[in-house]
C-alpha cells in the first residue's frame, strides 16, 4: 500500500516536470517568433530613404516588378528653392490646378476634399478653402476658362461633379458649392482625366478620358456629345488645352493625337475633329502638355527623350506641327525607360518640369539646360506637376503635401528673350524702353528669389 502510494506521488512529480518544460519551451518559442517579426516589420532609418526597390508580386500567376519607394525620415522636408509646403489635407494628395485667372491652386485628395489655395499667399500660411466631396473622392480637378467653375472626377464611380465658385455677402470670402447631379456614368472603364474647354466661339464643353481607350466629349449638364476611340492600346494621358479648342491623348503608341472640338459662331457644338498628330517618338509616350495658348506642346516618352513642337499650324490645311527642340534625359539618375513620368510646359512654354516617381527636374526647352533638380520630394510617387499661370512657381503633390518651388529658370529664359528682342528695336523708342523696363523688372525678380535661396 505505501509503495503505491509512493509511486503514485512521483508519476505526479514526474507529470509536474514535464509540464513545467513544455510551458517554458513554448514560451521561449513564442518569444523567438515575436522577435523575428518586429525585425522583418522594421524600416531602415537614413536621412535619404527614398531610394525605389524593386519588389517581385505575382500578378495572374506571372512575376511582375513594382516599384516601392522607402519612407523617407520623418523630419520635414527641406530645399534651397522650395517657397513653401501646403499642408491641410489628411490624405494623400491625387490632383493640381491652377486658375486661368492666377488666383486660385485647387488641389484634390483621398480625403474626400478639395482645396482651393491663394496663389499670391504662398509662402505666408497654409490658409484655404475646403470643399467637401461627399460620398466619394475626387482624383483629378480642373478649373474652367473663366475660373468661376471647376470640375472633379471622382474615384469610386468614374463619373464628374461640377462646383461653382461665388463669394459671401462680404464681397471677400470666396465660396465653394456642388451643383447638384453627377455626370452619369459612361462605360464600364475607370476615370484617368477630366478637362473643361471653353471655345473662342462660346461654346463649353467637358473631356471624360479613360484608362481603357475611350474619350467622351460632354456638354455641361454631363450629356454625351461624341465620343472617340484613340486606339492607342490604352490610354496613358489626357488633357484639355487651355485655349479650349482641343483635347489630346497618348498612349501605348509612340504618338501624340490631338482633336479640335468645334462649335457654330453662336456657341452650339457641331462635330469633333482630328486636328494633329505629333510623331517621332519610337516608344509609347508616357505625358505630354499644352502652353497657355497651345502654340506649343511637349511629350515625354518611354524612349528616354523629350520633344517639343511648334503647334501653331493650319491643321485645317493639313499643316502637321514641326520639331523645336528635343533631347535625352533622366531625373536624379532614374530612367523614363523604366519608369513612368508626368510633364507640365510653362505658359510661355520655355521651361518643362519632369516628375518621375518622387523625383523632380525642371529645364529649358529652348536650351534642354537643367535648372532645377530635386530627389525625394514626396514620401510617395507624385501625382501631379504644374506650372502657375504666371510662371513663377512648380509645384508637385505626392504624398499629403503640396510642395511650391521658385521657378528661376522662367526667370532666365525671360531674360533672354528679352535681352535678345531688344536688340532688334530702335534705342530710345517706345518699344525698347518699355523692353527694358521688362528686362530689368526681370533682373531685380530674379536676383532678389537667387538671393533669398543663397540664405537658406
Amino acid at each position: 500500500m505505501e509503495a503505491s502510494v509512493q509511486n503514485g506521488s512521483e508519476l505526479v512529480i514526474y507529470i509536474s516536470v514535464a509540464l513545467g518544460l513544455f510551458l517554458i519551451w513554448a514560451i521561449s518559442r513564442l518569444m523567438q517568433s515575436s522577435s523575428t517579426k518586429e525585425i522583418s516589420n522594421e524600416e531602415p532609418q537614413t536621412e535619404t530613404d527614398a531610394v525605389p526597390k524593386k519588389s517581385e508580386k505575382k500578378v495572374n500567376g506571372k512575376k511582375s516588378n513594382q516599384v516601392k519607394l522607402r519612407k523617407v525620415s520623418s523630419g520635414p522636408f527641406h530645399h534651397n528653392a522650395l517657397v513653401t509646403s501646403l499642408k491641410g489635407h489628411s490624405g494623400n494628395v491625387l490632383g493640381l490646378d491652377l486658375s486661368c485667372n492666377g488666383k486660385y491652386l485647387a488641389s484634390c485628395s483621398e480625403d474626400r476634399s478639395v482645396r482651393l489655395w491663394s496663389v499670391k499667399e504662398f509662402g505666408s500660411g497654409n490658409r484655404n478653402i475646403r470643399c467637401n466631396v461627399e460620398f466619394d473622392h475626387a482624383i483629378k480637378v480642373r478649373f474652367s476658362s473663366d475660373s468661376r467653375a471647376f470640375v472633379a472626377g471622382l474615384s469610386y464611380d468614374s463619373t464628374v461633379r461640377v462646383f461653382k465658385l461665388g463669394k459671401k455677402d462680404d464681397g471677400v470670402t470666396t465660396t465653394c458649392v456642388p451643383i447638384e447631379g453627377d455626370f452619369p456614368r459612361y462605360g464600364k472603364a475607370k476615370l484617368l482625366n477630366v478637362g473643361i474647354g471653353t471655345n473662342p466661339n462660346g461654346g463649353s464643353f467637358v473631356m471624360t478620358a479613360y484608362e481603357d481607350t475611350t474619350i467622351a466629349v460632354r456638354n455641361l449638364k454631363g450629356e454625351v456629345l461624341h465620343t472617340v476611340n484613340t486606339n492607342q492600346s490604352n490610354n496613358n494621358a489626357a488633357w484639355v488645352s487651355r485655349c479650349g479648342r482641343f483635347f489630346a491623348s497618348c498612349g501605348w503608341t509612340p504618338d501624340v493625337k490631338v482633336w479640335a472640338v468645334n462649335f457654330t459662331k453662336g456657341g452650339a457644338f457641331t462635330d469633333v475633329t482630328r486636328a494633329f498628330v505629333l510623331k517621332g517618338h519610337t516608344a509609347s509616350v508616357w505625358s505630354f502638355a499644352f502652353n497657355l495658348d497651345s502654340t506649343r506642346m511637349i511629350s515625354v516618352s518611354k524612349d528616354g527623350t523629350w520633344r517639343l513642337y511648334d503647334t501653331q499650324v493650319e491643321y485645317e490645311n493639313d499643316q502637321e506641327p514641326y520639331l523645336l527642340n528635343s533631347n535625352e534625359f533622366n531625373v536624379c539618375g532614374f530612367s523614363p525607360t523604366e519608369h513612368k513620368c508626368l510633364v507640365a510646359l510653362s505658359s510661355d512654354g520655355c521651361v518643362a518640369a519632369v516628375a518621375l516617381l518622387n523625383n523632380l527636374t525642371v529645364f529649358s526647352t529652348t536650351t534642354g539646360e537643367v535648372e532645377l533638380q530635386v530627389a525625394e520630394v514626396h514620401s510617395e510617387i507624385i501625382t501631379s506637376v504644374a506650372f502657375d499661370i504666371a510662371g513663377k512657381y512648380v509645384l508637385t503633390a505626392g504624398d499629403k503635401h503640396v510642395r511650391v518651388f521658385h521657378n528661376t529658370m522662367g526667370y532666365k529664359e525671360k531674360i533672354r528673350n528679352l535681352e535678345a528682342s531688344i536688340k532688334k528695336v530702335s534705342e530710345g523708342s517706345a518699344i525698347h524702353q518699355r523692353q527694358q523696363k521688362m528686362l530689368d523688372d526681370a533682373k531685380k525678380a530674379l536676383k532678389k528669389i537667387e538671393d533669398s535661396i543663397h540664405s537658406k
